[in-house]
C-alpha cells in the first residue's frame, strides 16, 4: 500500500471535477431541450458535439447561449413559483379568505337549503374560531 497523501488529494480533485463536469453535462442538455426556439437539427448537432468534443463543446455552449441559459432558467423558477403559489391558493380554498366571506356564503348555503342550521352553525364557529 503505497499511497501517499498528495496521491488520495488528487483523487478527491479528479472526482470533484468529474462531477462538476457532469452536473454541467446534465444541466446543459436540460437547458437545450428546455429552449424551444433551437430546432430539433440543432439540438441533435449540440449532443452529438457533446458526446465526441465534451469539453470544448461545453465550454462553448457556455459562452454562446450562457446568459439565455439563465433567463431560462430563472423563467423556470418563476413558472414554478406561479404554479406553487396557484397550488396552494386551491388547497387552501376560501379559508384565506375572511372570516365574514365564509360566513356569508354558508348563510347563502342556509338559505338556500342547502345546509341544515345545525351545519350552519358549525361552519360559522369554525369559522369564528
Amino acid at each position: 500500500m503505497d499511497t501517499s497523501f498528495w496521491d488520495i488529494i488528487w483523487w478527491v480533485f479528479i472526482s470533484f471535477v468529474f462531477i462538476a463536469y457532469l452536473m454541467l453535462l446534465f444541466n446543459i442538455i436540460g437547458d437545450l431541450f428546455r429552449d424551444s426556439s433551437v430546432s430539433g437539427l440543432m439540438k441533435g448537432l449540440w449532443i452529438i458535439a457533446l458526446i465526441f468534443v465534451p469539453f470544448l463543446t461545453a465550454l462553448i455552449y457556455l459562452i454562446a447561449r450562457g446568459n439565455g441559459m439563465a433567463e431560462r432558467q430563472m423563467q423556470t423558477m418563476a413558472d414554478m413559483q406561479a404554479r406553487q403559489n396557484e397550488y396552494i391558493k386551491q388547497v387552501a380554498g376560501s379559508g384565506s379568505g375572511s372570516t365574514t366571506e365564509e360566513i356569508a356564503s354558508a348563510k347563502a348555503l342556509l338559505d338556500s337549503g342547502a345546509i341544515t342550521q345545525a351545519e350552519f352553525e358549525a361552519i360559522k364557529a369554525k369559522a369564528l374560531a
